[in-house]
């Protein structure tokens, strides 16, 4: 598979946890999510854009989130117009954004953001119910792939 997201030739850092069997690096969650990430996934607002041609729009949070329980280090966000935050992970000297792509050539700076928290972006009652959305369905999509090897 060919990568395009932020940081992608770095994207090396080991999985601190094996509860998600088969989840190496970060572009081994790429290419399972690139399978997951959904309309329903999707940020609300964003919905009317979402299609598969543009599967990370509005699905930053969650994902950074997630990738945060499988390899550690933090989640920081880039304020963005109308003030949100668009969230990407570092772990280590290691930053990268599975989310970037929806962005196309637009270049944003991952320099001196502020840290984001999940208890703050999961207060958010629909964030958190796609998160654990997209965490379930990562979870069948790997047990899937692991019974698919048998």
């Amino acid at each position: 598979m060919s990568y395009n997201f932020y940081g992608w030739e770095q994207a090396d850092v080991p999985a601190i946890t094996t509860e998600y069997r088969g989840i190496h690096t970060p572009r081994d969650l790429y290419d399972v999510l690139s399978e997951i990430w959904c309309e329903y996934t999707c940020a609300p607002r964003l919905r009317n854009g979402w299609s598969l041609e543009n599967r990370t729009l509005g699905q930053c949070s969650i994902t950074a989130f997630l990738a945060q329980d499988i390899f550690g280090g933090k989640v920081y966000g880039i304020l963005r117009n109308g003030g949100n935050y668009h969230c990407y992970n570092v772990v280590d000297d290691c930053v990268f954004d599975l989310t970037s792509e929806q962005f196309g050539e637009e270049a944003l700076d991952y320099r001196e953001n502020p840290q984001q928290f999940r208890e703050v972006h999961f207060a958010k009652e629909e964030k958190r119910q796609r998160y654990e959305y997209l965490r379930e369905k990562l979870r069948e999509q790997l047990q899937i792939n692991v019974d698919s090897m048998k």
